[in-house]
């Protein structure tokens, strides 16, 4: 039976000024959908709200639009997919084998707000399914509790966009908390990569997540390798 993917993009469109744009990192979604698409897995976009998802207008610069995010920015049959996902409230966790959380800033603020979210997580997590993410991504693991009232991240090792590239990327005063900190003060046991924007990806058990936006292909490849032992 074909495996299905479950992947969750943000609504948001803004930092905390609203005239300071931003959205999904679109290389985030389509490093990962390639490798998935290549190995013959179903993908399903969704978001919190449902409807148009925004691209961050930085990921569609000469640095973030790679060969990868370019192919995909102009195929208007993929782009489609963006313009009208389903909202993760009419998701059925039970139809899928992983849960994929793509980065951009706006995710900040979708992710931990959804009740629909945690339940998904909680669902997939403890059945034995994968749970995972990229960059941003993983504020989508912060305020998930499984059934013993613990968060999903205590005592877990993982990764996702660090405060010290926050700072570099020029970003920080725009952040509405320093998710890292918030990671570390719920149990998790943070990693990352000793060289800024380097690609890292973290494995702990079905648990996998990837620093940053070029952590994205090697998290998907972590995924296939823990999808292919089971």
């Amino acid at each position: 039976m074909t495996k299905k993917i479950l992947i969750v993009t943000t609504n948001r469109d803004h930092y905390l000024s609203k005239d300071k744009k931003t959205g999904l990192w679109l290389s985030e979604l389509t490093h990962f959908y390639d490798v998935m698409e290549k190995a013959g897995y179903q993908q399903d976009i969704v978001s919190p709200l449902g409807g148009k998802i925004p691209l961050d207008p930085r990921s569609l610069s000469s640095v973030g639009l790679d060969k990868s995010a370019k192919k995909r920015y102009e195929d208007p049959v993929f782009m489609e997919l963006l313009k009208n996902t389903k909202s993760t409230k009419d998701v059925d966790w039970k139809a899928y084998d992983v849960v994929y959380y793509t980065g951009g800033h706006g995710v900040m603020w979708d992710f931990p707000e959804d009740p629909h979210i945690r339940e998904i997580n909680k669902n997939m997590y403890e059945n034995g399914k994968v749970v995972a993410a990229v960059c941003h991504g993983y504020c989508g693991l912060l305020e998930t509790k499984l059934s013993n009232g613990k968060y999903l991240v205590d005592g877990k090792k993982l990764t996702g966009f660090s405060w010290n590239e926050e700072v570099l990327a020029m970003v920080s005063k725009q952040m509405p908390y320093n998710v890292e900190k918030e990671m570390k003060k719920r149990g998790a046991m943070y990693q990352k990569h000793i060289v800024p924007f380097a690609s890292k990806v973290v494995v702990d058990d079905n648990l996998i997540t990837g620093q940053n936006p070029n952590s994205a292909k090697k998290t998907a490849l972590a995924v296939l390798d823990y999808l292919h032992t089971k």
